[in-house]
């Protein structure tokens, strides 16, 4: 059984998936989900955000909206990483809340980035301490 969710969005057709499929998820079991925006940020001599904090917090507070409107008790977080690590952020994230399983999509917003660095899914995967389910 899981009792803790946390679910992973970053704005893509995936991931908007994986926030409904989660909600099924804890609405059949009476979990409570976390939904989870990595904001990743450049390091280095041109360091900054790549998107505005207002986006991501407008995300966040949208998937969980969705999530309470379904009955699903939900809340949301996002959280700064350096470029690169989003998929480090979730599972650490999920292993200090305690999350049972992570959701999330296959395909964020930039499939150059994971020409470049990998897929996020693909290094949760190897990463993650609890089961992933990985929605299409």
């Amino acid at each position: 059984m899981f009792g803790k969710i946390l679910v992973a969005v970053d704005g893509s057709e995936s991931a908007k998936k994986a926030a409904s499929l989660a909600g099924e998820l804890a609405k059949a079991m009476g979990s409570e989900v976390l939904v989870l925006h990595v904001r990743e940020v450049e390091v280095g001599h041109f360091s900054g955000a790549m998107e505005p904090p207002e986006d991501a917090t407008k995300l966040v507070d949208g998937a969980v909206q969705d999530l309470a409107s379904q009955g699903v008790s939900a809340k949301g977080d996002v959280r700064g990483a350096p470029f690169g690590r989003a998929a480090s952020e979730i599972v650490e994230e999920a292993s200090r809340s305690g999350a049972d399983v992570i959701v999330m999509g296959t395909r964020g917003l930039s499939d150059v980035t994971a020409i470049l660095v990998g897929s996020v899914a693909h290094k949760v995967i190897h990463l993650a301490h609890c089961p992933v389910l990985v929605a299409r």
